[in-house]
């Protein structure tokens, strides 16, 4: 098996990949906020968490994933000031944050569904989780590594050495963990101290979701409050994964503060490394800038499908840049991606029946796109290769099928609508026919033989490569 080289965020470079267990994964993935219907740039961050799952299936591994849901304590300020933002969101709709979870967490599936991404292994949702970040905190107060204030209990990051290991940023120059906004607490040790615990006090005294705890506030009864964002990933690993896992993944705006805060909780309750490799994935951009609900594009799958494309043409979009570049999204550059799956679609349409041997060339080259860091937007340019091949039609079907485990393009559903919808050699003998017809430019000729195909109950789709059919 060659070396599975992947792009470490902790020591800026590429790393050879050294699982804890031998032909096992495990990889934990920070899902959705869930408190509204997730956009184009969320399903990005989970496409790119696919390929590297769809990797590693592929590659024979045993994979143990966790894509969490944040359903409390995810703060509007995305720090520790604000309010949060399941209930603001309640508020807003009239539900519980109950119902506001049950409710987007119900859209998101159907989108990730929508997009062909596989399951992963645990989808714990953070309110599910208390009486582990309960026991996490206690750790991290008998260690010294927290203390309590009337407000919150906080991590002294001044306890915990390389705190910016993975942002390599100046102290005085990194976001601060809390005391930004309206919430201040002027007992904070340090400024950049980030909260474990919101006691049901102060700004968040009117806090709808809260539990009781063994932690002591004057301000409140029985230790009333929630848990810290950044806890909540901490005790979900610990649960699901353990202590230390080999890759944790999520979107490049949470090195500086929220992956900063769980390697440092984490590792100062456990003892030892959380992570052994840090994936982080770019931003999506529109129209060369930054996706803006005021400027209505933040667009959901909900709203790309209103406009006539298909969800799997948003996936091949995503395919064609690095997980580790921003990608620029226009309607524009989707529709070309709609075109060009189109294609691809139409030309597996007309390979057969019949599935032959993978060529061993061909996935060999396609292996070393993978295993280097995976490079899936090279790898699409395998796909022409094949076509082109004087391989037989069975063995580039077989080839294609096999690759498409990865890309996850569902391009089987093609094939099999192929072999079920069987065409007759009448059918095949007027797309021929209609294919020369407008080689030639013999339109009227093509539109009659188009007529034919429909009345005899078969979808007709035109591209430079032929005419490809389909039952009505």
């Amino acid at each position: 098996m060659k070396k599975i080289l992947i792009y470490n965020t902790l020591s800026r470079k590429k790393e050879e990949f050294k699982p804890l267990k031998a032909g096992h994964l495990s990889f934990y993935y920070c899902g959705p906020t869930v408190y509204w219907t997730q956009h184009i740039g969320n399903l990005r961050g989970s496409v790119c968490a696919d390929l590297i799952h769809r990797t590693f299936k592929y590659l024979n591994y045993d994979v143990s994933m966790t894509r969490n849901y944040t359903d409390v304590g995810h703060l509007t300020s995305d720090e520790d000031s604000g309010e949060d933002k399941m209930e603001k969101t309640a508020k807003k709709e009239s539900l519980n944050p109950d119902q506001i979870a049950e409710k987007y967490i119900k859209i998101y599936e159907e989108d990730t569904s929508k997009i062909n991404i596989l399951e992963p292994k645990y989808k714990p949702k953070a309110t599910e989780n208390i009486e582990q970040m309960i026991d996490l905190i206690q750790v991290l107060m008998a260690k010294g590594y927290a203390y309590a204030t009337d407000l919150a209990i906080y991590f002294d990051i001044s306890k915990f050495e390389n705190y910016t290991s993975l942002s390599r940023q100046k102290l005085e120059k990194n976001k601060s963990g809390a005391g930004s906004g309206d919430f201040s607490d002027v007992n904070k040790r340090n400024s950049a101290d980030f909260s474990l615990w919101f006691f049901r006090a102060g700004e968040h005294k009117n806090a709808l979701q809260y539990w009781p705890s063994p932690f002591f506030s004057t301000l409140v009864e029985n230790g009333q409050g929630f848990p810290g964002w950044h806890l909540e990933c901490s005790a979900m690993i610990k649960r699901y994964l353990g202590n230390t896992i080999d890759i944790h993944m999520g979107g490049i705006e949470h090195v500086s503060v929220h992956h900063t805060n769980e390697i440092a909780q984490s590792e100062a309750a456990n003892g030892v490394k959380l992570a052994n490799y840090w994936l982080h994935n770019e931003h999506l951009l529109v129209n060369d800038g930054k996706m803006s609900k005021s400027q209505g594009t933040s667009y959901s799958l909900g709203e790309v499908e209103e406009k006539g494309f298909k969800p799997l043409a948003l996936r091949y979009f995503f395919l064609q840049s690095h997980y580790r570049s921003k990608q620029n999204f226009t309607f524009e550059a989707l529709k070309g991606a709609q075109k060009g799956l189109s294609n691809i679609e139409s030309k597996i349409f007309k390979l057969g029946e019949e599935v032959g041997e993978v060529n061993n060339d061909f996935k060999e080259k396609f292996l070393n796109y993978l295993l280097d860091d995976f490079n899936l937007p090279k790898s699409l340019a395998i796909i022409p290769e094949i076509l082109k091949s004087d391989l037989s039609n069975q063995d580039k079907l077989a080839t294609i099928l096999d690759l498409d485990q990865v890309w996850g393009l569902n391009l089987e559903a093609v094939f099999k609508k192929q072999k079920e919808g069987g065409l007759d050699e009448k059918i095949k003998e007027i797309i021929k026919e209609r294919d020369e017809a407008r080689k030639n430019k013999d339109f009227i000729k093509s539109d009659e033989l188009r007529n034919k195909l429909e009345d005899l109950g078969y979808k007709v789709e035109d591209s430079i490569d032929g005419t490809s059919v389909s039952k009505l």
